[in-house]
């Protein structure tokens, strides 16, 4: 995490976020007419949990999706251009982001993968109309994520 992020407890919602993940190699999974799935190179499959995680995460194969367009993490090439057994990249572009909701959770929160998150920040894109948000808007960072995130406080909401 950047150097001028604040400790996770200081994150409200409204604050607007300079997030960023460098690209790691993975593979593609599985591809379906609605998603592409990758090997997730940053977790690890929670042998504890009542979840059963496969270990792969799924993006939108379509850009006029809002799932692609909500979600942090972008695949190059972009995932309708995946195909299985397909080598790509994935991470988190610099991108500004705006709190909508923070989730703590004490125990972590089984979720299938290791760690287990403490603390969940639901973002949208900095520019996202307020009055647009449905309940199912967003994306989540996982402030405990062992993906190497960069977060940094942009502006206090």
């Amino acid at each position: 995490m950047g150097e001028n992020e604040p400790p996770h407890q200081d994150f409200q919602v409204g604050d607007i976020l300079r997030v960023s993940c460098p690209q790691a190699q993975t593979r593609v999974a599985h591809v379906s007419r609605f998603y592409a799935s990758v090997e997730w190179p940053w977790a690890q499959i929670d042998p504890e949990s009542q979840f059963r995680w496969n270990g792969q995460r799924a993006f939108a194969v379509s850009a006029d999706s809002s799932e692609w367009t909500m979600s942090l993490f972008k695949t190059t090439p972009e995932a309708w251009n995946l195909h299985v057994g397909d080598s790509c990249l994935v991470g988190i572009p610099e991108t500004l982001v705006r709190i909508i909701d923070i989730g703590r959770y004490d125990p972590p929160q089984d979720v299938g993968r290791l760690p287990r998150p403490h603390t969940m920040l639901v973002v949208v894109p900095a520019d996202y109309p307020a009055e647009a948000l449905s309940k199912d808007d967003g994306d989540t960072i996982d402030l405990d994520s062992a993906a190497p995130l960069a977060i940094e406080l942009v502006s206090r909401g």
